[in-house]
């Protein structure tokens, strides 16, 4: 299918004279403006590529932020045309999937017509697009499994009983009921643009790359910082726990003997690149590296478990486009990999509970509480069977009811696994914290102890990510800001994530030296503080200050002055029909928020402090 992607002003179009294909409609004029006009050429085999062609025509209405797509069939731009009637089906297809979201037009088939277009004539306003249909080159076996593997579905409830889902009442836990649901029916592709994505453009965090692959971001100052923060969290966290912290290669033989033994066992698909002479794969988690610098370790007994620990800066994987949608799912990704190895089963149960306690405490560091997500345990038969009473434990954390998903046989390199799933706003579950254990890497890698006798073991090795990518704990937040939103509830980051901590604003330029002199002493608090110094009214200062969530508003007048203090609005105290005003001191605002922020990093404000002086980046 060739595409021509062209967003208008307007297009006016009127039917001039039938071919003997054409369908029927009325010869009328017809305009339609601010939209997107995807001119297509349909050709042979593309009612097999109907979904990618209208993932890319999403993709490009997203970036443009338009609400209205015609769709006008245009043969000239292919020699290699599909039949007519296969024509009109696929466009009849696109339009009928199109439709979901956006308001469709589409021109009628077969009709010589006059037509005139207004293009906008940015960078963007002149797309094309090639999509062919290909056999998927890189299919592992634990994606065909994955395809084919029986699920049998449980929820283990509170009281520690195994109950058949269909006879679970979800009464009481609708989010357990939706995340039950949603991975039951296997449907991962979005039909509808989620809530974070405007809110990540609005309060200027990340963006779509229009000149890079799909699913690969761009992210402004705040997002950096943000960002930033998160990872440095989660890393000193699995540092604290006891990890060893490595650095890895992103890229790997694809003929290395193991490694390719391995690509087979992970459910993931590879980005491939080639070099001189060897074709590699571009990583989709730090198992690789670590698992290679294990094997060429020498370990002992004494050693274990023994954890090593990587922030992969970038992970990739090329997940499938309907699936790709802001900072849900990307194909480059940023993700806290702890490996860690231990002896026996025992230890690797005691290591498992450990690290599921643990990644509540960074979820709740982060600013997501066992409320805001549910659980999924994935176990064969045979190791619940043989350890039901461990199994059953896990409910004891959190005292909720957990969906088990249990396989007859294993179809992949872990036998127990658990996640800490968040439901969004459109009610699509996406996995944050995970543990596996892995029976199968240490024979693969040989990777081997020293037990207390002097011989050679097999250890068994825990895949761990406390928090998930990082990215998509920024999602979870901005959904979850925007479902508190929706209950009435004003819309806020965790303080310690807050790109401006503070913000101080002068009621006239007389006092814009004192506003500075207060953001100064701030400042020295280790506090992100910046101060409105533009030329608007203090309304709009006040009004701008919500709409990007500032959790701490100070207002600095006369008053304020005299009395060397400061007015302060505190967000998270406040409504949507009544703010929290208290009077406080430079000192007393600054001990506050060292409570808020106590155990969690610091950056420095990433934004020159005068908002005068910042560009806008939308």
């Amino acid at each position: 299918m060739r595409l021509l992607l062209i967003h208008a002003d307007y297009i006016e179009y009127e039917p001039k004279e039938k071919t003997k294909f054409a369908e029927e409609c009325e010869p009328k004029r017809v305009r339609v403006e601010e939209c997107l006009v995807s001119f297509v050429s349909v050709e042979k085999g593309d009612e097999k590529v109907v979904d990618r062609a209208v993932e890319e025509i999403r993709e490009v209405a997203e970036k443009l932020n338009v609400e209205r797509i015609v769709l006008y069939p245009y043969a000239h731009l292919s020699s290699n045309l599909a039949d007519p009637d296969t024509a009109i089906n696929v466009l009849k297809e696109m339009e009928e999937k199109l439709r979901k979201i956006y308001d469709v037009h589409r021109a009628p088939f077969g009709w010589y017509k006059a037509f005139k277009i207004s293009c906008k004539g940015h960078p963007l306003s002149e797309l094309s697009r090639s999509i062919v249909f290909e056999e998927e080159r890189e299919v592992t076996q634990a994606l065909k499994a994955e395809e084919k593997v029986k699920s049998y579905w449980f929820i283990l409830t509170p009281e520690k009983e195994l109950v058949e889902i269909e006879k679970f009442d979800f009464t009481g836990y609708e989010n357990l009921r939706k995340f039950a649901k949603y991975e039951m029916e296997k449907r991962r592709a979005v039909d509808k643009i989620p809530p974070h994505v405007e809110l990540m453009r609005r309060l200027e965090i990340a963006d779509y790359e229009p000149a890079s692959d799909s699913g690969h971001l761009r992210y402004y100052p705040k997002g950096r910082l943000i960002k930033s923060l998160l990872e440095e969290f989660v890393t000193l966290k699995c540092i604290e726990y006891g990890a060893m912290e490595v650095e890895t290669p992103i890229m790997y033989d694809r003929s290395h003997p193991t490694l390719r033994r391995y690509l087979e066992r992970f459910p993931a698909r590879q980005y491939i690149i080639k070099g001189d002479k060897r074709e590699f794969f571009l990583r989709f988690a730090a198992c690789f590296g670590q698992f290679l610098i294990a094997h060429d370790s020498v370990i002992t007994h004494k050693h274990l478990p023994l954890k090593l620990y990587e922030l992969t800066r970038y992970s990739f994987r090329k997940e499938q486009r309907g699936e790709l949608v802001g900072l849900r799912r990307l194909r480059a990704f940023t993700m806290p990999d702890m490996h860690t190895i231990v002896k026996d089963m025992e230890q690797a149960k005691t290591e498992f509970f450990n690290q599921y306690k643990l990644s509540v405490d960074v979820l709740r560091g982060i600013g997501l509480n066992p409320d805001d997500y549910e659980v999924a345990v994935r176990v064969t038969k045979d190791f619940y069977e043989e350890n039901r009473d461990f199994v059953h434990s896990l409910v004891e954390v959190l005292k909720k009811p957990i969906l088990v998903e249990m396989w007859d046989q294993r179809f992949f390199y872990f036998v127990l696994k658990f996640e800490f799933n968040f439901i969004d706003a459109l009610d699509k579950a996406s996995a944050l914290s995970t543990v596996q254990i892995d029976v199968e890497n240490a024979e693969r890698y040989d990777i081997s102890y020293v037990d207390e006798d002097g011989d050679r073991k097999r250890p068994l090795i825990l895949h761990c990510s406390l928090s998930g990518a990082i990215e998509r704990c920024i999602y979870a937040l901005l959904e979850k800001a925007h479902m508190e939103m929706e209950r009435g509830k004003l819309p806020m980051l965790p303080v310690w994530l807050s790109p401006t901590q503070v913000r101080v604003i002068p009621v006239s330029n007389r006092y814009l030296d004192k506003a500075i002199e207060f953001a100064e002493k701030l400042k020295r608090y280790n506090i992100r503080v910046d101060v409105d110094d533009r030329d608007e009214t203090l309304g709009k200062k006040i009004r701008d200050a919500g709409r990007e969530w500032i959790p701490y508003v100070a207002v600095i007048g006369e008053e304020e002055v005299r009395g060397n203090f400061l007015t302060v609005t505190i967000r998270s105290e406040s409504t949507l029909k009544e703010q929290k005003k208290v009077k406080m001191t430079v000192e007393e605002l600054a001990e506050r928020i060292k409570r808020e922020c106590e155990d969690k990093p610091f950056k420095p404000l990433p934004l020159p402090m005068l908002l005068s002086k910042r560009p806008s980046f939308r």
